[in-house]
């Protein structure tokens, strides 16, 4: 039997976090189906909050067996957001299984810590230039990894004018692309909320796999 996975993320490019879904299904033996609603296909504009979300996807129709719901810390406690989650979907999809994701304090705290990741992404594998990146459980205490993120990759692809702007009109596809190359055991295993995010994500797939 296929398992029916709901990915809610907060933007378009975290939807980099389905294979790494996929592939936590896998290790654990489970055939899954993951879908990203198009909220494009509804009439009315969706909101951005994750109430709005969840009440959106279940309004394009479909039933599911777990929902994946991604939404970043930001500057309050994680366990806040998980919260915002949990009650969301009680009030707005009941009896649907959940798991929450977020990333301290962004997601893009995950993707800090693989240099040799963001200098490919970057166009630059083998460049040299310092990015001083931070260093373990340091990605989760920046104040704006998103900034960081941005930066370092206009730094480490060593292009200049008109080129470096061209490039930086693209980092959504960047950090996108980044997200699906992370490597799950890379440096970002040593994060506490990546290692919540796939802890919580087997525990809900063992009890799918029954």
């Amino acid at each position: 039997m296929t398992a029916r996975v709901l990915f809610i993320g907060e933007g378009s490019s975290d939807n980099g976090l389905v294979p790494h879904v996929e592939s936590i299904a896998v290790r654990k033996g489970l055939d899954i189906s993951v879908t990203v609603p198009d909220f494009g296909l509804l009439r009315l504009p969706t909101g951005h909050s994750v109430p709005d979300k969840i009440r959106a996807a279940r309004a394009l129709g479909g039933s599911y067996d777990l929902a994946v719901v991604q939404r970043d810390a930001d500057r309050g406690p994680a366990q806040d957001r998980r919260d915002e989650i949990e009650k969301a979907v009680e009030a707005e999809w009941p009896g649907l299984r959940h798991v929450a994701v977020v990333p301290v304090r962004m997601l893009e705290a995950w993707l800090l810590l693989d240099e040799a990741c963001l200098r490919h992404v970057a166009e630059n594998p083998r460049g040299r230039i310092g990015l001083d990146l931070p260093k373990g459980g340091a990605a989760e205490n920046i104040a704006d990894p998103k900034q960081l993120l941005k930066d370092s990759l206009a730094r480490a692809s060593e292009y200049k004018g008109r080129r470096l702007a061209q490039f930086q009109k693209r980092f959504s596809q960047h950090r996108l692309r980044m997200l699906e190359l992370l490597d799950p055991e890379g440096p970002v295993a040593c994060l506490p909320s990546w290692r919540a995010f796939v802890e919580d994500l087997d525990a809900a797939f063992e009890v799918l796999n029954g």
